[in-house]
């Protein structure tokens, strides 16, 4: 599932437009990604992610990277097994869809799409 654009507030993947953060996922995209506090994400609420078992998962904080991903959800993460990439949303946007192209390992992808 391809990123085709990214733009503040807008974020079009596989050729479906979303105006709400998001998680995508290699068979479907979950819109409306609602944090407990919006720039500040807990680790219960990547309870999906962790149980879809990726490889690497790519977390964009807004486009100008207002949300931050505390040590302590990046530990967690890790200690899943799972890879952790982070940076503003432009980037991470590239950075996704560059694995995709190029990579086997199975990625997920969450998206703030606005600050």
């Amino acid at each position: 599932m391809k990123v085709d654009s990214f733009s503040f507030g807008k974020i079009t993947i596989a050729g479906k437009t979303f105006t709400t953060d998001v998680i995508v996922y290699p068979d479907r995209v979950q819109d409306a990604w609602v944090r407990e506090e919006e720039h500040r994400p807990q680790i219960s609420e990547f309870a999906d992610i962790v149980q879809a078992a990726p490889d690497i998962l790519i977390i964009g904080t807004g486009y100008a990277g207002v949300m931050s991903i505390p040590d302590q959800i990046r530990n967690f993460l890790t200690s899943k097994g799972i890879e952790v990439r982070v940076d503003k949303t432009v980037k991470a946007v590239d950075m996704f869809n560059t694995l995709l192209a190029t990579s086997k390992d199975k990625v997920i992808a969450a998206f703030h799409i606005t600050c």
